[in-house]
């Protein structure tokens, strides 16, 4: 029978070293495995392997190259199997910038998940620092969280391990930085529970079933709501946006949100969906792929059931599954404005219709946001 494997991450090393040590006293038999990556640039991880006695083995590894991928593929997975033979639960301590999701997908790779499960991916935060650093720009460079030489910020990184995750919890902090950060996860991962410490599920968790509640098409994103000062705004449309008129808009939309996210198309881009995804003050716009409705009916059969399944929410008979749907999280957002300025960026009736020619000799101003050898 498979081992459980619990992914706690977290940018906050005393909230995750908690969440450990509750899994460790609640289940007799488990071993915590964690890499100190911060020599991972010059081929140097740290491996500390404990249970709820103390430490039981530390290790410095060499790895031939420096990176994360190398830590997990050539380090920690040989690890959890040799661990597997004695644990009955493994624990992945992760490193403070490391993503659960690459980490999710190698367990469920086939070499390892004859004899390793995944039943928990949760994400420990500070309660007193967390509503700070979603709003930092700092790269984490710049922070000394910082594996080797990621140029990833601080807050996107955040971001990616709250959103991800199937459990939150909040720890340290007083009962006034509770509350603000409590409401700060409702309003960025409003579907995600918040609960004492991680939980160990029966069930083995699917990675396509967690890539699917992060992924733009696919995404439970939030619903309009205002927590004290925290206001999250949710804007769809029908009508294509104009790529000018956006690609102006965008600098003003970023820097006055704390997260933004979602999907949206372009009138000189009809058959494509695009994902835009901010977090303090820095965006990045990508192709995310066909809408179905660019697509012939038989391809369909090739497309996941819960892009179908959303593909069909969002369904027009004109259109197809083509929608503007962005939601954008603060302080004291002025509604009014981002909506306004949102909708001063769709096409009017004196603009070209989508897929006509005269976009053409336009300058796109989003052509080096992305890759265009995937969206032609």
């Amino acid at each position: 029978m498979p081992i459980p494997v619990a992914l706690i991450a977290g940018l906050h090393g005393n909230a995750r070293t908690a969440a450990v040590d509750r899994l460790l006293r609640r289940h007799p038999g488990a071993v915590a495995i964690h890499h100190d990556l911060r020599s991972i640039g010059a081929g140097r991880v740290e491996r500390v392997v404990r249970d709820v006695s103390g430490v039981l083995d530390l290790a410095r590894v060499r790895l031939p190259h420096g990176c994360v991928t190398c830590a997990v593929r050539e380090d920690l997975l040989p690890e959890l199997l040799r661990r597997a033979a004695t644990a009955s639960l493994l624990i992945v301590d992760l490193w403070d910038s490391v993503e659960p999701r690459p980490v999710a997908e190698a367990l469920a790779g086939q070499e390892v998940s004859e004899r390793l499960r995944l039943a928990c991916v949760h994400t420990a935060l500070d309660a007193e620092h967390l509503p700070v650093d979603i709003c930092r720009g700092d790269r984490l460079s710049e922070t000394g969280h910082a594996a080797g030489r990621d140029r990833r910020y601080l807050a996107e990184v955040l971001a990616r391990q709250i959103e991800y995750a199937t459990s939150l919890s909040l720890h340290g902090g007083d009962a006034e930085d509770t509350e603000l950060s409590a409401a700060v996860l409702g309003h960025l991962a409003p579907h995600t529970p918040i609960r004492p410490g991680p939980e160990i599920s029966d069930a083995t968790l699917l990675v396509h079933e967690l890539a699917e509640r992060v992924a733009p098409a696919t995404a439970q994103l939030p619903a309009d709501a205002r927590t004290g000062e925290i206001t999250t705004v949710v804007w769809r449309r029908l009508r294509p946006l104009h790529p000018g008129r956006l690609f102006d808009a965008m600098d003003e939309l970023v820097t006055t949100t704390v997260r933004s996210r979602g999907r949206f198309w372009l009138a000189n881009r009809h058959q494509r969906m695009l994902a835009w995804d901010a977090v303090a003050g820095a965006i990045s716009v990508e192709d995310a792929g066909p809408w179905l409705a660019a697509l012939p009916e038989a391809a369909w059969d090739l497309i996941a059931p819960a892009r179908r399944a959303a593909a069909a929410l969002d369904w027009n008979p004109i259109i197809g599954d083509r929608v503007q749907h962005l939601v954008l999280t603060g302080p004291d957002l002025d509604r009014d404005r981002i909506v306004s300025l949102l909708d001063s960026c769709l096409i009017g009736r004196h603009d070209a219709l989508p897929g006509a020619a005269e976009w053409a000799v336009l300058d796109d101003p989003f052509g080096p946001l992305l890759d265009l050898s995937e969206s032609s």
